[in-house]
């Protein structure tokens, strides 16, 4: 059925259930797991104030971020690797997060995208956006929604 399985997790208690249920579907359908946390890049802006960041700073603040992103996708790695499923732990580093999910489906061969979202409704999706009617909108893989 399905060969490669992306599941997107960004640590929080929705994204960690729909880990559960990808390494659930992996294991059930002999898949392997693409583990995905996209890491965002700091933001530069120049028309802030008097308050300038050094590029040091930055580069600290980056690397916090994608350490703490690796220990996320290495948290999955390990509980697919003790349900029996092979797992790639992998971190993004971007701004346009559904952008960097389907680039890294395509780029790891997946054919499922496993993804969490909180279902928002009404004024509340319109203001905060949604990743994951953006992917489900413009993946060329299919994607499985769990909330």
């Amino acid at each position: 059925m399905y060969q490669r399985i992306l599941v997107t997790t960004d640590g929080s208690t929705l994204s960690k259930k729909a880990v559960r249920s990808a390494i659930d579907l992996a294991a059930a359908t002999g898949a392997s797991l693409v583990a995905l946390n996209v890491v965002p890049r700091y933001p530069m802006s120049y028309f802030e104030g008097g308050v300038s960041i050094s590029t040091e700073d930055v580069s600290r603040i980056e690397k916090k971020w994608a350490d703490d992103g690796q220990a996320i996708v290495d948290a999955v790695e390990t509980n697919a690797l003790d349900a029996g499923v092979k797992v790639k732990a992998v971190i993004a580093r971007s701004d346009l997060v559904a952008e960097a999910i389907m680039a890294t489906a395509k780029k790891h061969k997946c054919d499922l995208i496993v993804m969490a979202s909180h279902g928002r409704k009404g004024i509340k999706r319109l203001l905060l956006g949604s990743e994951t009617q953006h992917v489900l909108t413009h993946s060329s893989v299919p994607v499985l929604v769990l909330r």
